[in-house]
């Protein structure tokens, strides 16, 4: 049922995120005295819709994106003569782009919104990084996303008596510090080899024996504990650092990504999957998957929020950026005609020539159908690759 709830929350964000792009286009559109006939959420067959003015609002059938309507967007579209002047395709320049690149914007501004509400509202993790303990898991769950049963064995943390509040102080003798050099020790050790794990319990060193295990979707071996963390609440200027931080770090990450991906395809299927920028890349079904693992999981309720409303960020930066590609039908294919023919006109109008006019779009629309189809077929293997070999997140 958690896992439901979170895909049902990821659709609903998803549903919004593809409102606000459009709404971007529509508002933009609307300021410039552009005459925008549909305004619509989703594809497919129309669900629902209704007019108001000269604009039709509606839901279609599969919500898998959106569109938002313009007269005159190229100049193959058949425009009555009246409207001509409102046409997208004889405003200026500057307000093209500005149409065309709202959506992307919106995309970034709703995620930089989220990123200083979990610093803000819901708190960063701090002191998280110790070596002391939080919580000891009782059992070995059957994969990383699943509860504790009665039928599950007592993991090896529990079996070999530590307890919440314990640090770590090494981990078959390797000394650590810290949460991360304890998760790097733990990993270097094989499963089913016999351990020891010494702690400081109430100022005194206890040396400790288990054995470790695996658990299915975890990386490396398995011991069983979690770490002390503290979320503080941020105020407004360190939110906002952390949100600006936080945005520039998630759009490198997604521009690696992007990059990466022709060459992630062949890893897409294969067990070393997420080992690239590229094949971390998840279509909606792996992001709604990653979002009902994390409601799912057995944390808090702050690190779940936090978690989720860092994947929808992350999510609005890498569609943000991806849409803003100079390749048909993207936005920024259409923003590079644009810029194209501006530049043109610069040339000739410096020359002394006559505006050349606008690009043939017909002699574009193999290209654009061409990238669509790869696109559509990109797509589709992602969310095979996301059924059959998804990316597992680690909590």
């Amino acid at each position: 049922m958690s896992f439901l709830l979170g895909v049902v929350v990821f659709i609903v964000a998803l549903l919004v995120s593809i409102m606000l792009h459009e709404a971007g286009h529509f508002l933009t559109a609307k300021k410039f005295g552009m005459k925008v006939t549909q305004f619509f959420v989703g594809f497919g067959q129309t669900v629902w819709s209704r007019r108001r003015g000269e604009t039709e609002y509606g839901i279609k059938a599969i919500p898998a994106g959106g569109f938002v309507k313009i007269t005159g967007m190229t100049e193959m579209d058949d425009v009555d003569e009246a409207d001509e002047p409102r046409s997208f395709r004889r405003q200026p320049g500057w307000q093209r782009l500005i149409v065309l690149g709202a959506g992307s914007f919106m995309h970034f501004v709703l995620a930089f919104v989220l990123l200083f509400t979990v610093a803000a509202a819901i708190g960063l993790q701090a002191g998280g990084n110790s070596a002391k303990l939080g919580t000891v898991v009782s059992c070995v769950p059957a994969n990383v996303n699943a509860q504790c049963s009665p039928s599950d064995p007592r993991s090896p943390a529990w079996r070999a008596g530590i307890r919440a509040g314990d640090t770590v102080l090494a981990i078959e003798g390797t000394p650590v510090h810290t949460w991360s050099e304890m998760g790097a020790a733990i990993r270097r050790q094989p499963a089913g080899k016999p351990i020891t794990v010494a702690v400081e319990r109430k100022g005194h060193r206890l040396t400790l024996h288990t054995t470790l295990v695996t658990v299915h979707g975890h990386a490396g071996s398995f011991l069983g504990v979690s770490p002390v963390s503290v979320i503080q609440r941020q105020g407004p200027l360190a939110s906002a650092a952390y949100a600006a931080t936080s945005f520039g770090t998630i759009l490198k990450g997604s521009a690696s990504a992007i990059a990466d991906l022709p060459k992630a395809i062949p890893y897409l299927f294969a067990p070393n999957r997420g080992a690239t920028a590229g094949g971390q890349v998840t279509s909606v079904v792996g992001a709604a998957n990653d979002t009902g693992q994390v409601v799912a999981s057995a944390v808090g309720w702050q690190f779940k929020v936090g978690v989720i409303l860092l994947l929808i960020a992350s999510l609005n930066i890498f569609v943000g950026a991806f849409n803003l590609l100079p390749l048909l039908p993207l936005d920024g294919g259409h923003i590079a005609i644009v810029i194209y023919e501006r530049a043109k006109a610069l040339v000739a109008r410096l020359r002394g020539r006559p505006d050349p006019g606008p690009v043939d779009f017909r002699k574009l629309v193999p290209v654009s159908v061409g990238v669509f189809a790869l696109l559509v077929a990109f797509g589709v293997l992602l969310i095979m690759a996301d059924i059959v070999n998804p990316v597992q997140i680690q909590l």
